[in-house]
C-alpha cells in the first residue's frame, strides 16, 4: 500500500510521515532522488537521496523514476526500483509527494498497487509563520516562491481521497493512523 502526502511547502509532510513511522511498526518511507544540495539535517538515504543535476538528468533518459518534477529550480523524483521494491517487502510506504506527481502516480500505479492519498492544509498565514521558523531558514525570495504555489497546490485538492487540516500535529497523525488501519483492513477482507 502506498500512502500520499501532500501539501504546500511547509504543510507539515516530513513530520507527520516522522511521527507515523514511529507509531506503526509496518510503515516505512520512500525518499525522493533530488538536484537540490544538502541542508542542515538532511540525511543521505534518509531525507533524500542526493544526485547531481546531470545524474538526475541521466536517471530519466535511462526511465528510472515513476515521476519526477522541478520544484524552486531542482528536480524531485520518485525511483521505480526503490518503490517497488518495498511493495514487494509488504510496507505501507508513507511518501510525500507534490499534487502532480500524485496524480501521475495514481495514473501510473492504480492497477497494482493500493493508493490512498492525502492532502495536508494549513491557512496561508500559518504557511508563512512555518516557513519563516525552518531551521534551513530560506530566503524572502524562496518563501515568496513557495507561497506563489499556494493557490495552485490548493487548486488541485479535488484529487485526493482525504483532506486533512494540519493544525495540529497529534491529532492529524491520530486522523491518518486511524486512515491506515481502515483502509489496510479493507484491502485485507
Amino acid at each position: 500500500m502506498l500512502v500520499i502526502l501532500s501539501g504546500v511547502a511547509g504543510a507539515g509532510k516530513d513530520t507527520v510521515k516522522k511521527e507515523l513511522m514511529k507509531r506503526m511498526k509496518d510503515v516505512d518511507t520512500l525518499p525522493s532522488y533530488t538536484s537540490r544540495p544538502m541542508r542542515e539535517g538532511d540525511v543521505e538515504g534518509g531525507t533524500y537521496n542526493f544526485v547531481s543535476k546531470e545524474q538526475f538528468e541521466e536517471m530519466i533518459e535511462n526511465g528510472d523514476f515513476y515521476e519526477y518534477d522541478v520544484h524552486h529550480d531542482n528536480y524531485y523524483g520518485t525511483s521505480k526500483k526503490l518503490l517497488n521494491d518495498k511493495i514487494r517487502e509488504g510496507k505501507i510506504i508513507v511518501k510525500d509527494i507534490d499534487v502532480n506527481g500524485t496524480e501521475h502516480l495514481k495514473d501510473l500505479l492504480k492497477a497494482d498497487t493500493k493508493i490512498i492519498t492525502i492532502f495536508l492544509r494549513v491557512s496561508k498565514e500559518e504557511l508563512k509563520r512555518r516557513l519563516k521558523d525552518r531551521i534551513d531558514k530560506p530566503s524572502p525570495a524562496e518563501i515568496r516562491l513557495r507561497l506563489g504555489r499556494f493557490e495552485y497546490e490548493e487548486s488541485r485538492i479535488n484529487l485526493y481521497d482525504y483532506v486533512i487540516k494540519n493544525d495540529d500535529l497529534e491529532k492529524t497523525v491520530q486522523i491518518i493512523m486511524k486512515i491506515i488501519e481502515n483502509e489496510k483492513r479493507m484491502l485485507n477482507a
